[in-house]
């Protein structure tokens, strides 16, 4: 009686699937939650590199366009010209916390001589903010014979008789949620812009006695 009893009780249990979909649920929550999360994660990993992405951009545009003087003379630039660039692209980037995070340098590649028939280039003058100690992938200051800067096969170059702005951000990923669920913890971008008026490439004035932002300084303001 026993075992009838029990094996009745057991073809109920086969029966009963009332807890079918729970156990379903349970099994299928965590692949649902890692999708959800992990394109969450993905989503504000590319929002993120668009961001620096454009602010590399920027950078370089503001930094074509600084320089003081008469409309007939080449235009100087300065330290303190410089350093504002640096500080409103700090200011721009907001919750990035672009100069605690990441690392921002800018370049000045010139022909090496005016005309320039052998199609090389130098970094006249470098400048850097930002904590991470990251160099150039592209050069240091007072590198000569280049091809031009940038990645292979799509270098820029600089005009005759002028100079193309570099920059080059170097970005330690916050993530949203974990790192393990981004593509990449850390990243570059590029952005280049000629400059468009006539400049004055012998020296970097600094009548204002700033603190230049040398590539050797690690700071995040």
């Amino acid at each position: 009686m026993i075992a009838t009893a029990l094996r009745r009780r057991l073809r109920a249990l086969i029966a009963d699937t009332s807890a079918v979909a729970y156990v379903e649920f349970a099994l299928t929550l965590p692949v649902f939650m890692t999708m959800a999360l992990g394109g969450a994660e993905i989503a504000h990993f590319v929002t993120t590199k668009m961001r620096v992405s454009q602010l590399a951009l920027h950078i370089a545009d503001h930094s074509a366009r600084i320089g003081a003087g008469t409309p007939l003379a080449a235009k100087q630039i300065s330290e303190l010209q410089i350093n504002d660039a640096l500080t409103g692209a700090g200011v721009q980037s907001g919750s990035l916390n672009l100069f605690t995070n990441g690392r921002v340098i800018i370049s000045s590649l010139e022909p090496v001589a005016n005309p320039n028939p052998t199609d090389r280039y130098k970094i006249g003058w470098q400048r850097c903010r930002g904590v991470k100690n990251r160099p150039s992938s592209y050069g240091a200051a007072g590198d000569t014979n280049l091809t031009g800067m940038g990645p292979a096969g799509r270098q820029i170059e600089a005009p005759e008789g002028g100079a193309t702005m570099f920059v080059e951000i170097y970005y330690e990923y916050q993530p949203l949620i974990s790192a393990s669920l981004a593509p990449a913890t850390s990243f570059t971008e590029i952005g280049a812009m000629p400059v468009r008026d006539r400049r004055d490439l012998t020296q970097i004035y600094n009548s204002e006695a700033v603190q230049a932002s040398t590539c050797n300084r690690f700071t995040a303001t």
